[in-house]
């Protein structure tokens, strides 16, 4: 083909084209006419097309960028059969790679078949390589694998192996995070329901203004001790934690009665309560100990949804903290791809871990033995 290829950012005009390729390039996992139009008008992506002057539309990329993270994934690739081997999938990644750079991503992620060998030599040619691997992914429940490239050359440490657990219930993000720091310490921990729910029996102390109530520093804690690893706790304001949310006297009675038996019994356990602040510095002497942060972060920055939510630290550099986090938000787009050592930066991250009117910071540090 003589024709030379023009990027450019999809339009609501490509629609009609963007959905014939669709159709024409998969047979399953395909985007819908209203999924393109959602992107192209709401999502917080880049969907880049390559046209030429005699066929017009023969190729796409999108990039998914998720709020608070400087991560970006590569969630669709497709070329027109009439113009494979020219090269035009290699100007769209490199045309990905550029948006997510300008959207300031660490790296990008994406997943690919095992058995597209041609899309996996690509990928691999233009510098990303496997870290994972999904079983039963696609919808004929073919495998894929997980790739990624770093687009910002930094001198930063890995982030630590953390098995990866997703909550089941909307309320437990605090047992399931604090499953993912035990199995990293320890590989014979079983991360299951039963396990999940069996904490969050034992570490509720929060009253929510609707629904189940959710889990408490001290509580999940507590519940890492009872399973003989060490915990130390940074919580930086007295009293029951999220009582000006509570309306009614009645709550907030059984939250202070609650507050002070979690308390006597951190006490008892020899379970070492600094009143401050964490810092940052504290998190990478941990990290760097082996040892794993739970951390309670406001979800808002990640959801729009002005909520508390608990993470699992999994690793800090000079530019970036890592964490896991145990919801999949599949409205916003997101897979276990996108939660996964997610890096955020710094500042981002600070802000985002500090909770509610009050200013709270709270964090658990797992540690593999128990001390008290």
């Amino acid at each position: 083909m003589s024709d030379s290829v023009q990027l450019r950012p999809a339009s609501l005009q490509d629609l009609p084209a963007l959905v014939a390729l669709e159709n024409q390039t998969f047979s399953e996992d395909r985007i819908s006419r209203r999924q393109f139009r959602w992107m192209l008008k709401r999502g917080h992506c880049a969907l880049i097309t390559a046209s030429t002057e005699t066929i017009g539309l023969v190729g796409y990329v999108l990039v998914l960028f998720h709020r608070g993270t400087s991560l970006g994934r590569i969630y669709s690739l497709a070329v027109d059969d009439r113009m494979r081997g020219q090269g035009i999938a290699r100007q769209l990644m490199q045309a990905a790679e550029q948006a997510a750079l300008e959207h300031d991503c660490l790296a990008l992620r994406l997943e690919v078949r095992t058995d597209n060998a041609s899309a996996i030599q690509l990928y691999e040619k233009l510098g990303y390589r496997q870290f994972g691997l999904y079983e039963d992914y696609y919808e004929d429940h073919a495998p894929a694998l997980r790739l990624q490239k770093r687009l910002l050359a930094l001198t930063t440490r890995s982030p630590g192996m953390v098995p990866w657990y997703g909550q089941t219930l909307p309320f437990t993000c605090g047992p399931a995070s604090l499953l993912m720091a035990m199995k990293a310490l320890d590989p014979a921990i079983v991360m299951d329901r039963r396990q999940e729910l069996q904490i969050w029996r034992e570490a509720t102390s929060i009253f929510m203004t609707t629904g189940h109530g959710g889990c408490g520093p001290r509580g999940l804690a507590l519940a890492a001790w009872r399973r003989g690893f060490g915990a130390e706790l940074y919580i930086n304001r007295e009293g029951p934690l999220f009582i000006h949310g509570v309306r009614t006297e009645l709550k907030k009675e059984v939250l202070e009665l609650v507050h002070q038996d979690f308390k006597q019994q951190t006490e008892t356990a020899g379970i070492i309560e600094h009143a401050e602040e964490v810092s940052l510095e504290a998190i990478e002497q941990a990290l760097s100990a082996g040892r794993f942060v739970l951390m309670l972060i406001s979800s808002w920055r990640f959801s729009r949804q002005k909520s508390p939510h608990w993470v699992v630290l999994t690793g800090i550099d000079n530019h970036y903290v890592y964490l896991h986090d145990p919801e999949v938000d599949e409205e916003d787009d997101k897979t276990r791809l996108d939660i996964q050592n997610v890096p955020v930066p710094r500042n981002h991250f600070w802000r985002m871990a500090r909770f509610g009117k009050e200013g709270l910071r709270t964090a658990v540090i797992i540690s593999k033995q128990a001390t008290g």
